[in-house]
């Protein structure tokens, strides 16, 4: 027997300022490489992420291939992040959201990438709400875990903020834990585990997800006569 990994992640994810959306239907190998390999900000974005500018767009061609194959194989989840109307920049293109499932250990990891001007406004929390329902309500997995270089101290705040807020901890520093470009990188990791979340939630929810492109596009015909 089969598992159709396609109903695993919903097409589009709706917060209050966000819309969250398979970044491949959003950006093709041109837009993406404009973001990740011709922007002058690029190296101030992925300072403390695990890549950096793309020296071509075979490799913004490549990026967006292996969001593809991670998506049908239930591997991994990267949506676009753009703002809802009524915010600054409605519309443009702000960043991706990542959701990394380990089925094997029933947890998940989330990242994120924002461009520099969608900096400070809070959407890193907000997607981690959204992105913790998705684990949490659909995935059926058991805990979250976020992590952070320790001088990235605009992530540690952020992360710290949220992680609060549905109740769950910081687990510590791992030494040594990742190597990067100058050699091994200490982690600080956070966790959130899934009776915490619901503890700290309860009936509440914030995200609407939507399953399809075309039931999204059935939705959108219909706000736009209400």
């Amino acid at each position: 027997m089969t598992t159709d990994t396609r109903s695993l992640f919903p097409f589009a994810i709706e917060t209050d300022r966000l819309r969250l959306q398979r970044c491949t239907t959003v950006l093709d190998p041109r837009d993406a490489y404009e973001y990740w390999g011709e922007s002058d900000t690029i190296e101030e974005e992925t300072r403390f992420l695990g890549w950096g500018r793309h020296a071509t767009p075979k490799a913004s061609h490549d990026a967006l291939d292996s969001f593809k194959r991670g998506w049908d194989d239930g591997s991994k989840a990267i949506y676009a992040v753009t703002p809802h109307d009524g915010e600054p920049d409605a519309g443009e293109f702000a960043g991706t959201a990542m959701l990394f499932p380990d089925w094997e250990s029933q947890s998940a990891s989330l990242g994120i990438w924002l461009r520099k001007r969608f900096w400070g406004r809070g959407y890193a929390g907000e997607r981690a709400a959204a992105l913790l329902q998705l684990v949490f309500d659909r995935l059926d997995l058991d805990v979250v875990v976020v992590e952070h270089e320790p001088d990235n101290d605009q992530s540690r705040r952020a992360i710290e903020k949220y992680v609060d807020r549905f109740g769950g901890r910081f687990d510590g520093t791992l030494r040594n834990w990742m190597t990067g470009d100058d050699g091994p990188v200490d982690i600080c990791r956070y966790s959130i585990s899934h009776a915490e979340w619901r503890d700290a939630v309860g009936d509440e929810r914030e995200a609407t997800f939507v399953e399809t492109a075309q039931s999204d596009c059935g939705n959108s015909q219909k706000r736009a006569h209400e």
